[in-house]
């Protein structure tokens, strides 16, 4: 018996640790609206309802087909994965953002974005990362997003 159960906790244990190695990341939602619960299944209460397709999450854990995520507030819930697509996605924070013709932050400004607008993000540089706001493409400065980390 305690050699089974021995063997038992040596299988679960890399099941656990494969778990552990897709989280964090980032997340978009894929449909709305999504609902945000206090906990991982459908009888806890709703806490939020997302109506805004395409927003960037941090997808913090998972259990099951759930996923405990962080919206840019900062507020934190459980979420059904079906409701999240791994598109990267990127919203601008703090201040209007200047979306720059090169990858280096360089060149001519192309438009200025003001915080709360979400995009399609691409390859990101150690200071600059592709956005794509609905067509209008250009590079932003990481810090000017939140999604990007």
């Amino acid at each position: 018996m305690l050699g089974l159960f021995v063997l038992g906790l040596t299988m679960a244990a890399p099941l656990r640790a494969a778990d552990g190695e897709n989280g964090p990341y980032w997340a978009s939602l894929r449909d709305q609206p999504a609902n945000l619960r206090v906990g991982p299944g459908r009888e806890y209460r709703i806490s939020w309802v997302y109506v805004r397709a395409g927003l960037p999450l941090k997808v913090l854990r998972m259990i099951g087909g759930w996923r405990l995520v962080e919206d840019i507030d900062g507020a934190r819930g459980w979420m059904l994965a079906q409701f999240l697509t791994r598109n990267r996605t990127a919203t601008v924070k703090g201040a209007i953002a200047e979306i720059r013709e090169n990858s280096d932050g360089s060149g001519r400004l192309l438009w200025r974005a003001e915080p709360g607008v979400t995009g399609k993000l691409g390859e990101c540089g150690p200071a600059w990362c592709k956005f794509d706001i609905d067509g209008r493409r250009g590079f932003v400065a990481k810090a000017a997003v939140w999604g990007a980390e």
